[in-house]
């Protein structure tokens, strides 16, 4: 593992380990609770330079897409060069509406500009609405090594009050593909659903643990600004009292099965963690390219936040004609490094080693005593001088936490 240094002048010396995001921004239809950068293919309008033969079925601009990706790392070569590339993570919208000849076609290109690691992983999110073997053996012979599916729940009726495009059978199905092409699967469920019981949510968590997936996060609904759940918060909601009872059935179920809660909603087996997210938490660097990516990268003198255009065809554009003047470029003001790396490490369960915080932020942890003496003595961080690791108490409210460090 590489880490960040710096030298008596301020300037860091080794740069952390780097990962690459690649956002593909459309669905096939936004669910209520969405607040991601994600877009319906129904409502899409490609660009009018953009013709029909250049899209697929659906109507994205797969080629168009994939050469603005490629445009958009190579702008940022500069900022990178010569870091191997640790990780390689496909989000979304629904990468999975790709076809695996657009994807094989990206990842090879990105090989070709970058020095990825032999033993990359490289996650792919799938739709199991998208589902079909034929596609799922393409991204593995592309060289997708990791495969994330949202399936959310196992119950008909949830899944319709969720807005999703699939069905049980068709999730079951696409899990059940999948491990048989990969090694490593993800499944993602939520939780505290409308009209949710324990029981009904340990049906969901213990059917996707007989499933054989190594893997599963386990997300709690909430009602996000900005989206049709924001606005108009679904009936049958759980109390907070039956979400927290839920909650705790949820992480028991996945406890009593062998997954460790390794992060505040991801649960592994033993070698299953997933190493891009890990990264995250981590306080790595990782280049975002996509409609609105973001991305963090490390130089000599300062540490920066990265931002691309929001809209699909703000970005196709963009990357057309001026792609790096359309790249926003942030600056971390060094008074706010010690609390953005608290907000990523303290959602390790396990939290970090405290040499850490100086490795990669240059914050010697003297400069923030007080406040992590505050964090002890409220019962939210353990009093371990090596580890900056949270109680149960700070993982149950790991705001409060994180307001320590404010």
């Amino acid at each position: 593992m590489t880490l960040i240094t710096f030298n008596q002048a301020g300037q860091l010396t080794v740069l952390p380990p780097l990962s690459l995001y690649i956002h593909i921004p459309w669905c096939i239809k936004k669910c209520p609770y969405c607040d991601f950068n994600s877009h319906n293919i129904s409502r899409y309008q490609p660009l009018a330079t953009i013709t029909p033969a250049q899209t697929t079925p659906t109507g994205l601009p797969e080629d168009a897409y994939v050469d603005a990706l490629l445009t958009d790392l190579q702008t940022e070569l500069p900022n990178i060069w010569g870091r191997p590339v640790e990780t390689i993570f496909f989000g979304g919208g629904t990468p999975s509406l790709f076809g695996a000849q657009a994807v094989d076609r990206l990842l090879s290109g990105i090989r070709s500009l970058v020095r990825l690691q032999p033993n990359a992983e490289i996650t792919l999110e799938a739709n199991p609405g998208t589902f079909e073997i034929e596609k799922f053996q393409g991204f593995k012979d592309a060289g997708i090594t990791r495969l994330s599916i949202g399936v959310q729940s196992f119950n008909d009726d949830m899944l319709m009050r969720l807005g999703r495009v699939h069905n049980s059978h068709e999730a079951l199905a696409a899990i059940d593909t999948a491990l048989n092409l990969f090694e490593k699967v993800n499944i993602d469920l939520m939780y505290a659903l409308p009209n949710q019981t324990v029981r009904t949510a340990l049906d969901d968590v213990n059917t996707a643990i007989a499933s054989g997936a190594g893997h599963i996060s386990a997300y709690h609904l909430t009602m996000e600004p900005n989206t049709a759940f924001g606005h108009t918060p679904p009936p049958g909601l759980p109390a907070d009292e039956n979400a927290l009872d839920i909650e705790d059935a949820v992480h028991a179920a996945l406890a009593q099965a062998g997954f460790s809660h390794y992060e505040t909603s991801a649960f592994a087996r033993a070698g299953m963690q997933c190493r891009h997210n890990l990264n995250y938490w981590q306080f790595g660097d990782y280049v975002g390219i996509g409609a609105g990516a973001h991305g963090k990268i490390s130089y000599a003198d300062r540490i920066e936040r990265t931002t691309r255009r929001r809209h699909p065809n703000d970005y196709l554009a963009a990357m057309h004609s001026r792609p790096a003047d359309s790249i926003e470029r942030k600056t971390i003001q060094r008074d706010d490094l010690a609390f953005e790396f608290m907000m990523n490490a303290l959602r390790l369960t396990n939290g970090v080693h405290a040499a850490m915080l100086q490795e990669r932020t240059g914050i010697p942890i003297a400069h923030i005593m007080q406040q992590i003496e505050t964090a002890c003595h409220k019962g939210l961080l353990e009093p371990d001088p090596t580890m900056f690791k949270p109680t149960e108490q700070g993982r149950s409210f790991l705001n409060d936490l994180l307001q320590c460090f404010l």
